[in-house]
């Protein structure tokens, strides 16, 4: 089966009204039939960016949310505020959302239910830490992290779900994951969801590799079996960069 890659990129806490405004104004040049293409700016931006992208083909995606419909969070972003401003996916687990702000197992399968339930796509992040895969735990570590934060999930649910890797020791640490290293953790990945939802599952669902793509990495990366894309970071917010990552994954 042949997947239509992503590529999505992930602003985090980068870009003013004014250079959201001037990027995605760029942004909205770039189209693919191959491709989907989405973007997570801050929640300062969102209503902006969806008004702005409607008919570009280009998603606006959101970087979190919270797990509780409503009340005193203060601070936080409900899922209906999400989806009553033109949201329907968001990112969940990711590596910074897990390492500084302690987002547990418990606190992200909260998350997953929440989006699930309210017809919300998911992009769910797993990766590992340097140490981690020094002492060889690393498989058992991203096994632990789908299994309570997807599993739950029923056959028609898991389908609304993309899956993001993130070697963290491979991030802004001068470190670089090998190819065989990639392709090896998607493998591994891809048959957790074998063993669980069955070869169709497994083989419909979008792995995405999230350990710092760029335009000169990126058609390697996108040409490994079981690589469906990529969730970038920096690369994300520069025109050109985002742009060359996205033709990469046209093939």
């Amino acid at each position: 089966m042949k997947r239509k890659k992503i590529v999505a990129g992930n602003w985090k806490m980068n870009m003013t009204h004014d250079e959201s405004i001037n990027l995605i104004k760029e942004l909205k040049e770039i189209s693919s039939n191959y491709v989907d293409i989405k973007i997570a700016p801050s929640f300062t931006n969102l209503n902006k960016a969806v008004s702005l992208l409607g008919s570009s083909g280009i998603e606006v995606i959101a970087q979190n949310v919270h797990f509780e419909e409503r009340g005193a969070f203060t601070g936080e972003i409900s899922i209906e505020m999400l989806t009553s401003v033109g949201v329907n996916s968001v990112i969940i687990g990711h590596s910074e959302r897990r390492k500084y702000f302690n987002e547990n197992e418990f606190i992200l399968s909260k998350k997953t239910k929440m989006a699930i339930d309210n017809s919300v796509n998911i992009i769910f992040c797993v990766g590992e830490e340097l140490s981690e895969r020094e002492k060889g735990d690393h498989f058992e570590l991203i096994k632990n992290q789908i299994i309570s934060g997807l599993f739950g999930l029923d056959i028609e649910q898991i389908k609304n779900v993309v899956v993001a890797y993130e070697p963290v020791w491979a991030i802004g640490t001068g470190k670089t994951a090998e190819n065989y290293q990639i392709q090896e953790m998607h493998e591994y990945i891809r048959k957790l969801f074998n063993d669980k939802y069955g070869s169709d599952i497994s083989q419909q669902i979008r792995i995405l590799y999230g350990g710092s793509v760029k335009p000169k990495n990126a058609e390697e990366i996108f040409s490994l079996k079981d690589v469906d894309g990529g969730l970038i970071g920096g690369a994300s917010l520069n025109f050109s960069d985002f742009n060359a990552i996205v033709q990469a994954a046209n093939g």
